[in-house]
């Protein structure tokens, strides 16, 4: 049996050994308003209005509300990629690499329920399909003992499949920009929930009330595609505010600001988005993805599952992926540009590692080489577990399995280690916080931020406008694809697969 480590003060011994933090920090809004007087008057006086976003006119850098001034951030940062990547742990990504060198949080065994510990082995390039619905990611945490990952289904012996991980030469672009640049080993999910409610977190900072597993097929979504307002499938829902909650199948959408977009009538109630707060502060934004409801990707799209994107204006935000690296190369990244992948270069399990890789490897390589590199932070991470092994429990009951993060940069630390507890909001909270942007009232709000990543740290003067980042760029270099193995997956699974 696991070591109990109950979730409470007795969590932050453990973070602390590790060099981090025990507690997520809060926002800083209060306190930035006399700073941002003062930035906005030096700004007046040196006149450096060039560091202000470009406002093109049409849709080269993405969807805008209106044509107003937009907001000023208060770091050199213009430009925030988020690198949306599928289904894998920390210790699965870099536990080898960690426990070699020393410097994060990283290990290359697993605890089974009785106590044994057990290598983790090296993992195929395309490895198997594993269960990792809500109720699985429950069962793996067990109680904060992180020893129940052989009772997932596809995990049991003899072979133990979840307990393995890669070595850095497996994934040398990740590596690369993981020991170049700063990396998390203190990333959580939001919730212990798959891939549905992951993307409507990372866009809203909620689930909305919806439990965690992916939406349904039913009579009347007989051979829709995708997952959310156009799909006319249902989602397992709770009223949060009831006594006694009790799951409900609703549509899976959440509905725009007058109630319309689920096919039939739903009690989930319409919340903001940070693409509605960058409209608002007359900000860029776009989401890269497969916008055609028969591509591998769409699903991952998160468009399609607020009907105020989908059906309205913001639609024009959603564009194909493909395009990003158009767009960095022609220097007219919007201000905030959510990446997300299609099936193949998704490192879904059951998917290439190494084509992944690779496709990481095109995206930064592509924002390296164009003019907007100097004002860009990129956050590379997973949306869940896989749900593969990982040892660090989660600081609370409320958040799921420890994923990789990986914050590249000319302004990131180099060779660092960010150690403050976080979780995907944190990369929406760093987006509030560079433009002031008011929060969204829901996860975001405290968010750890990720502003111990940067070398303008936490309280930049108004002269870290000025500076340029010393972190250098460097050659990534794409790794052979080995020939497509045995379990190999070419598309997204039925409905009972996490995805």
């Amino acid at each position: 049996m696991g070591v109990d480590i109950p979730w409470g003060p007795s969590y932050k011994g453990h973070v602390e050994a590790a060099g981090g933090h025990s507690s997520v920090q809060g926002g800083r809004t209060g306190q930035w308003k006399a700073f941002v007087v003062l930035a906005t008057a030096f700004v007046a006086v040196v006149g450096i209005a060039v560091l202000l976003p470009i406002a093109r006119e049409g849709s080269d850098r993405g969807h805008r509300r209106s044509a107003s001034a937009a907001a000023v951030p208060l770091t050199p940062i213009q430009h925030v990629v988020l690198i949306y990547q599928e289904n894998r742990s920390f210790d699965h990504v870099f536990g080898a690499m960690c426990a070699a060198e020393h410097r994060c949080d990283g290990v290359t065994t697993g605890e089974l329920v009785s106590g044994t510990t057990i290598p983790l082995s090296h993992a195929a390039d395309v490895t198997p399909l594993m269960n990792h619905k809500t109720i699985d990611q429950a069962t793996a945490v067990d109680g904060g003992r992180m020893d129940g990952f052989e009772n997932i289904g596809s995990c049991q012996g003899p072979t133990y499949a979840c307990y393995s991980q890669y070595q850095p030469s497996d994934i040398p672009v990740l590596t690369a920009l993981a020991e170049t640049y700063t990396i998390s080993d203190r990333t959580f999910t939001q919730h212990q929930i798959p891939s549905y409610t992951a993307h409507l977190e990372i866009a809203a900072a909620t689930t909305d009330g919806f439990t965690g597993d992916n939406p349904s097929t039913n009579m009347n979504s007989k051979g829709t595609p995708g997952w959310g307002c156009d799909s006319h499938r249902d989602a397992p829902w709770t009223d949060r505010s009831a006594q006694y909650p009790v799951p409900l199948l609703v549509p899976a959408c959440v509905p725009d600001a007058n109630g319309a977009g689920p096919y039939r009538p739903s009690p989930v109630q319409h919340v903001p988005t940070i693409m509605d707060r960058l409209d608002d502060a007359g900000l860029t934004w776009k989401i890269y993805s497969n916008p055609s409801p028969l591509d591998t990707g769409y699903p991952w799209s998160i468009c399609p599952s607020f009907a105020e994107c989908l059906n309205g204006r913001q639609h024009a935000g959603l564009v194909n992926r493909s395009t990003f690296i158009s767009d960095a190369a022609a220097g007219a990244l919007p201000s905030y540009s959510l990446v997300m992948p299609d099936w193949a270069d998704s490192q879904h399990d059951g998917t290439s590692m190494k084509q992944g890789d690779n496709y990481i490897a095109a995206l930064v390589s592509a924002v390296m080489r164009g003019p907007d590199w100097a004002s860009t932070a990129i956050f590379i991470t997973y949306d869940d577990c896989g749900c593969f092994y990982d040892h660090v429990p989660p600081p609370s009951p409320d958040l799921g399995i420890r994923v990789p993060m990986v914050i590249v940069s000319p302004y990131a630390k180099p060779h660092y280690v960010d150690s403050n507890v976080a979780t995907f909001t944190g990369t929406m909270a760093f987006v509030e916080w560079n433009w002031q942007l008011p929060n969204l009232g829901q996860d975001d709000v405290g968010a750890y931020d990720y502003c111990n990543s940067f070398t303008f740290g936490c309280n930049p003067t108004p002269s870290a406008r000025l500076r340029a980042g010393t972190t250098p760029r460097i050659t990534l270099h794409p790794s052979h694809v080995p020939a497509h193995e045995p379990g190999l997956v070419t598309h997204m699974q039925a409905d009972d697969d996490g995805t």
